[in-house]
């Protein structure tokens, strides 16, 4: 094993240690990286002169148009958790569910699904789930371990359900990677790989992920020992149900009926969804009960 590679091992456990210890994780992947460099260096296994390429590195991601799509999605689902858009969707989906065990399992996946085509983000919809979901589903009667399995589970749907923050990462590098294969094989007129096309590509596979886990809870889940079944929920008003849902799934509709249709781009997309997620908060904040009155 050469020096560099063990300077590599190092540094990827570095990092590992650094975000699992607490610190902010900008810190630790922008950080490690860098004492790891002038560590390799003193041992003559790093030529401290790469480190000048990184202001073009910068530069080029910040003026690419595509990346910019990035802190929009992110932005989207902030304000539609801010909000409490988010937490209002599972109760209503558990009340029409019936709130027993498998009921109120299956709302936290169908809530999952509509969250993960909302935002795209992956750390802060596992964490949203632990904090607005697993009380309700333990207190339902969903055993413990269950509960916690469908909340990792499902909070990971946003890494294929689009608008998915990886596939736009990846969207950038698989399109630069395909160009200049297709060059070198002679073609230098290729159709170009979109981020669209991945957003279509992963859309069934998605959808039907969120099938096959809504099976296994359906067939599946049993109540834990002990739980007592909870009162039967009033019906939900026809009211609370549009005004609790209509509005994120037309704001999912046009953010990926926009870019599936070629109409704008994943980052013209990710623009309208932050307005569109800004001004759903905003009316909720201000009548979010008017069903009520």
């Amino acid at each position: 094993m050469t020096p560099q590679e063990v300077f590599l091992i190092v540094m990827l456990a570095g990092l590992f240690a650094g975000i699992l210890s607490g610190i902010p994780a900008m810190l630790a992947i922008a950080g490690v990286p860098l004492v790891v460099a002038v560590i390799a260096a003193g041992f003559g296994a790093f030529d401290l002169n790469f480190l000048s390429f990184f202001p073009a590195r910068v530069w080029g991601v910040m003026t690419n148009t595509l990346l910019m799509a990035v802190p929009l999605f992110v932005l989207m689902g902030v304000l539609l958790e801010r909000a409490q858009l988010a937490e209002r969707m599972l109760g209503v989906l558990a009340r029409m569910l019936g709130g027993s065990p498998r009921g109120m399992a299956l709302s936290v996946l169908v809530f999952s699904a509509m969250i993960a085509a909302a935002t795209g983000i992956i750390g802060a919809t596992v964490v949203m789930l632990v904090l607005v979901a697993l009380g309700p589903m333990l207190a339902a009667g969903v055993p413990k371990a269950r509960a916690s399995g469908l909340i990792c589970a499902s909070g990971t749907l946003g890494q294929i359900i689009p608008p998915s923050i990886l596939l736009v990462l990846l969207g950038d590098q698989i399109g630069n990677t395909y160009l200049e294969a297709q060059q070198r094989a002679g073609n230098f007129a290729p159709q170009p790989v979109s981020v669209g096309d991945l957003f279509a590509g992963a859309l069934v596979p998605g959808l039907l992920l969120v099938g096959l886990y809504g099976i296994y809870v359906a067939l599946t889940l049993r109540p834990a020992r002990g739980a007592v079944r909870p009162p039967r929920a009033a019906p939900v008003p026809w009211a609370e149900i549009a005004f609790t849902f209509l509005p994120p799934m037309l704001l999912i509709l046009a953010v990926l009926g926009s870019i599936l249709a070629g109409v704008a781009t994943a980052t013209e997309a990710a623009g309208l969804g932050a307005v569109g997620a800004l001004l759903m908060a905003g009316f909720t904040r201000m009548h979010g009960g008017w069903w009520r009155r």
